[in-house]
């Protein structure tokens, strides 16, 4: 089997997903470590290729880590972020606006918001007794 057909794999299917195919770019390079795709897209299409939660990237990690398999290789894939940051910039809400959205903001799931004065209770086992 042809070494680059992750590299192929990839190229084919980032460009059936994104809206500028034309400007997917697809590198390969091999160390100790194993194989790196090094994947380059459009600034607009990053959102595309990452997904929502990150699932389009991590799905296209799984399949190629599958290949790799197949092949006796592991194989990895690093999404180059564009120059300049995450995208294009959001526009800048009115000031009624932030207002209204801070209630609705959200906070950071791995960040400890508790106090240490709050006190926890332990969780209480329920008694059962056997059916006869």
């Amino acid at each position: 089997m042809n070494p680059a057909t992750d590299q192929e794999f990839v190229e084919y299917v980032v460009k059936a997903i994104v809206d500028n195919p034309e400007k997917v770019k697809v590198e390969r390079k091999v160390d100790e470590m194993g194989v790196l795709i090094e994947l380059t897209v459009d600034p607009a299409d990053m959102g595309k290729i990452i997904g929502k939660e990150g699932r389009t990237a991590k799905s296209v990690r799984t399949l190629l880590r599958v290949l790799g398999a197949k092949n006796n290789a592991r194989v990895n894939l690093k999404i180059i972020e564009p120059e300049g940051g995450r995208g294009p910039a959001m526009p800048e809400a009115k000031t009624e606006d932030k207002e209204s959205a801070g209630a609705a903001s959200v906070s950071n799931p791995l960040e400890d918001t508790s106090t240490p004065s709050e006190e926890v209770k332990p969780i209480e086992e329920e008694k059962t007794t056997p059916l006869e």
